[in-house]
């Protein structure tokens, strides 16, 4: 791959999607990113830069691969993949209906793969590419009140890892982006919350969602920054599996991987006597 590549950004609405975007754009790659509607379309292709918008729902799996086989045959070979367009639910299990995870699914999930389905063969046919998806902080730690965008991120973080392993060979890079919380309309606009309806959980959530509300538009994270770091995993010879970013998500994963030791450890007794007797078992 030369140094001047040639993204498809899912989602450069808003939010990560646009900052990412808008970066790559000016630093001389080629972006293809799309976008939901007309107006937000020519928004995109004003930017400055080698920039091209196509109207895209990923939950639409026919038109996913119109638009990138027709990126294929207009503008030459996807380099880059970037799977951005997602959005979170916010609202406690038992007030969550199971329509409310379908959706989560269809677009953080279902969107995702189909995007990186289609694009992938044209990658394993070249050799080369590198296919990202931005996930989340929650697709490694979790917190009340958003079971179900952690269980559509979960998803994505164990179908990339186990996508990596299959694609190695080829020579394609695959790569969680895991946020952590950013200034962008992620708990804003981009948010869908359920109703409340059981008092039960009043003490619990209503602080977790009164805070998230608040937090819109003072959370840690420099978008153009995060699309900086991105780009320069992107360049690297070896890019990670995983790429954690802010400062929020390296401490909160941090934990989280620590207390899970902390149980494994805990219990990894009775974790053991769960084999046949005849089984040699490590020193």
């Amino acid at each position: 791959m030369s140094d001047t590549k040639t993204f498809l950004i899912t989602g450069v609405s808003t939010g990560l999607g646009r900052a990412l975007a808008h970066t790559a754009a000016a630093a001389g790659h080629r972006v293809v990113g799309t976008v939901r509607t007309p107006a937000d379309a020519r928004a995109f292709e004003a930017l400055a830069g080698d920039t091209h918008a196509r109207i895209l729902d990923v939950t639409d799996h026919d038109a996913v691969h119109r638009v990138v086989d027709g990126t294929e045959r207009d503008l030459g070979p996807v380099d880059v993949l970037v799977a951005n367009a997602g959005y979170g639910h916010e609202g406690l299990f038992e007030e969550s209906s199971m329509d409310d995870l379908r959706r989560q699914f269809e677009v953080n999930v279902f969107g995702t793969v189909a995007v990186i389905k289609a694009v992938l063969p044209h990658m394993r046919e070249r050799r080369c590419g590198h296919l990202i998806a931005v996930t989340s902080m929650g697709g490694l730690i979790t917190m009340p009140g958003l079971g179900f965008y952690h269980g559509s991120k979960f998803a994505v973080e164990g179908i990339l890892e186990t996508l990596g392993k299959e694609v190695a060979g080829f020579g394609i890079h695959v790569t969680a982006v895991e946020p952590g919380s950013f200034r962008t309309d992620w708990s804003g606009r981009s948010m869908i919350r359920a109703p409340r309806v059981f008092a039960d959980y009043d003490e619990l959530f209503e602080p977790l969602r009164d805070w998230r509300i608040r937090a819109a538009g003072t959370q840690p994270g420099d978008p153009d920054k995060a699309a900086a770091a991105v780009l320069r995993m992107v360049a690297a010879d070896r890019p990670p599996t995983r790429l954690l970013l802010g400062t929020d998500a390296l401490r909160l994963v941090r934990a989280g991987r620590d207390a899970f030791d902390r149980e494994m450890l805990a219990w990894s007794d009775l974790s053991a006597s769960t084999d046949f007797d005849d089984v040699s078992r490590p020193a």
